[in-house]
């Protein structure tokens, strides 16, 4: 077996590179190593996206996040995506005994595989290409005999060409499946116009193959119309696309019709999907024909949704999801490029001459996002599994059930809530909304029902509206609602079957159109199972049920919220402040077991007490410390109060718990853990077994 650098991996133990958190990237070689000298990487698609998001699109911080990350990581691996790209340079030194690609010193190479498996140290940052992914840097990698490299070919555009390696193992595939059966009609969908030009060009070398000419029509992200029309579209790619619509990828059917509408009802017999946007999937499902095929283009997250969709149509469909290397990517890159060298300077040219040139990865990946982001309004999220939150909030919108929303206390239900109003057809009509914890059993009924003059000793004397003539027409959320008496719960039941009640001393029957959204931080279904919720009216309520994970299962939302509150706090008070990276490390090793409410307590206070413009990772670190021991306090208080008898093992096994995993949390390995807690180190190891942690 080749060497491919396993005594490179500082932690953990015994991975392979590439799958490691952190490499030794010692600029010093071993026999079966080369170093090159970096002239550029090419970021992938979502890596670079991320980085460029988070920072802003400012060149400065993007610079010092990436350095950033390789020194932290001795890899350039982003550890949000997860994802990398190739590198380009100077062959610097060839290890004795190497028995890899043969090399030279002096080789001007590419890397056909993927930099997480290299050691990289960045020196200095030169210049970010927003077009191509791209950073021009200075500093080395040290790359293993295992490793793929090729020339680099010569008089050839560094941006395409490195754009086409990165893409290279998709579009050997693409080439394949094309070959074998080309299809007389052809959409591509996406919004990066580079590589819509490399996969577009992919088709006409393929046909070219064959000896069959294909009608090519691209489907562009309607939100690509900031900075090139159609007219320029078609310029830019005459030879390669013959037509070209602009369409709105959240909203599939309408985006659909249109098109076919256009296209005189005729199907296309592939379709190519570049766009990792929800509903891309659908509208690729919607516009190719029964028993043609669909090709993901790296965008392997809706392979899966396009054959649910594919199959909700009735359709029969081949659906390819093909990434990684091939011996011949190189090859194929070179002539891609090499075709379509033209169309790329024409492209470039137009890219300078818009403002909004530095945008377009942003435009493609984030901006197209633009008609469900007004529609979340401030909702912020990054982890997919917040995204399938509110992808089934906006659908649920559009049907006027009720909805049981459940998740732990601070992860965000009534901001969910407020998604469902906001998208319905009930927008614009009364949202009312009731923490129901906080009515007094004695009072319920009026305060829901309402009551008359006279009613009451103490009612007011014109009567009173309850909360559900309040929200007639709208939308009335009950929060907390497993806190409501049984009595209550019985006639909350009557009033959603039959849309009617009596006010308190009435006897006028009120009749309102009330959609009701409950929610509840312990499952309802549990509270049934014990007897404190009436099964029937849990049964009434559960015509959707959405769940919102705690934060801790959704970390990748934990540094775009964090960002997101201390803008707002800056705004409100009026002076900037800003996290450095160890603060956003030292807010991601925090369990939160407050959630979201929690982690804006905690902005907000750090923007408080903060002395500096940028709060540092020390000051976090000792503000949540002291929040552990808060909430440690609180919870066994808690547990306490809930005991008839006290249940001392019980007690002392739960906070054992609690102080282990804080400190795995704090320490990220069993060694420094224990160090942490006095212990020793086997110890906590068998007790980290024992508690499943």
């Amino acid at each position: 077996m080749k060497y491919f650098g396993a005594d490179r991996v500082v932690e953990p133990a015994g991975a392979i590179p590439s799958m490691a958190w952190k490499l030794d990237n010692s600029k010093a070689i071993g026999p079966a190593e080369a170093r090159i000298a970096l002239r550029a990487i090419k970021l992938e698609g979502n890596n670079f996206n991320q980085i460029c998001s988070s920072c802003q699109y400012n060149e400065t911080k993007i610079a010092e996040r990436i350095t950033d990350i390789a020194a932290k990581r001795g890899k350039l691996q982003n550890p949000y995506t997860q994802s990398s790209g190739v590198l380009y340079g100077v062959v610097d030194q060839v290890g004795r005994g190497w028995n890899g690609e043969p090399l030279q010193k002096g080789d001007l190479v590419v890397s056909l595989t993927s930099t997480a498996g290299f050691p990289v140290f960045i020196e200095s940052i030169s210049k970010i290409d927003f077009n191509y992914g791209m950073i021009w840097c200075e500093g080395y990698a040290i790359v293993f005999e295992s490793a793929k490299l090729a020339r680099m070919p010569e008089n050839i555009s560094a941006g395409p060409f490195l754009c086409a390696i990165d893409a290279e193992g998709s579009l050997v595939d693409l080439r394949d499946a094309l070959v074998e059966r080309l299809p007389e009609k052809i959409g591509i969908m996406g919004s990066n116009l580079v590589d819509m030009m490399l996969y577009a060009q992919m088709v006409r070398v393929a046909e070219r193959t064959v000896g069959v000419h294909s009608r090519i029509v691209a489907v562009v992200e309607k939100c690509s119309l900031s900075y090139i029309n159609e007219k320029e579209f078609l310029k830019v790619f005459s030879g390669v696309i013959d037509m070209v619509y602009f369409a709105d990828m959240a909203r599939p059917i309408e985006s659909a019709e249109k098109i076919l509408k256009a296209e005189g009802g005729i199907q296309a017999d592939a379709v190519i999907n570049l766009e990792d946007i929800r509903g891309a999937e659908s509208a690729g499902a919607l516009m190719v024909r029964d028993m043609g095929f669909l090709f993901h283009a790296g965008v392997k997250g809706n392979y899966f949704q396009s054959l649910i969709a594919a199959d909700c149509l009735g359709k029969e469909i081949t659906s390819y999801a093909l990434d990684g290397y091939s011996k011949d990517a190189c090859e194929l890159a070179v002539r891609i490029v090499r075709e379509s060298e033209k169309n790329f300077r024409d492209l470039d040219r137009l890219l300078a001459s818009k403002a909004s040139k530095n945008m377009i990865k942003h435009v493609a990946m984030t901006q197209s996002r633009a008609g469900a982001a007004k529609r979340i309004e401030d909702f912020v999220f990054m982890s997919p599994v917040t995204g399938e939150v509110v992808e089934t909030a906006l659908n649920v919108a559009k049907f006027d059930c009720n909805v049981i929303i459940q998740g732990e206390t601070g992860t965000g239900k009534e901001r969910v809530m407020d998604l469902i109003h906001q998208n319905s057809s009930r927008r614009g009509k009364p949202c009312v909304k009731i923490n129901c914890a906080t009515i007094q059993e004695n009072l319920a009924e009026s305060e829901f029902f309402g009551y008359e003059k006279g009613a009451f000793t103490g009612a007011q004397a014109g009567g009173k509206q309850g909360y559900f003539e309040l929200a007639n027409n709208g939308t009335l959320f009950l929060d907390e609602i497993g806190s409501l008496p049984l009595s209550m719960q019985s006639k909350l039941l009557r009033v959603l079957q039959e849309n009617s009640f009596y006010r308190v001393g009435g006897t006028e029957l009120k009749t309102v159109n009330v959609r009701v959204i409950c929610a509840n931080n312990v499952p309802l279904k549990k509270l049934v199972d014990e007897g404190s919720f009436r099964e029937d009216l849990y049964y009434r309520l559960n015509i959707c049920l959405i769940e919102v994970p705690p934060l801790r299962k959704r970390p990748e939302d934990i540094v775009c919220l964090a960002e997101a509150f201390i803008k707002k706090y800056s705004q409100k008070y009026g002076a900037e402040k800003t996290f450095s990276q160890e603060a956003f490390d030292a807010l991601c090793r925090y369990h939160w077991p407050g959630n979201v409410r929690e982690l804006e307590n905690t902005v907000h206070r750090l923007y408080i007490t903060a002395r500096e413009e940028e709060i540092d990772g020390q000051q976090v670190d000792d503000l949540l410390n002291d929040s552990f021991y808060d909430d440690l306090v609180i919870d066994l208080k808690k547990e306490l109060r809930g005991m008839e008898v006290i249940d001392f093992n019980q007690i002392m096994d739960e906070q054992e718990k609690k102080l282990i995993a804080y400190a795995l949390k704090k320490e990220k390995t069993t060694r420094k853990a224990a160090e942490f807690l006095k212990i020793p180190q086997p110890t906590l190891a068998r007790k980290k077994v024992k508690y499943g942690l």
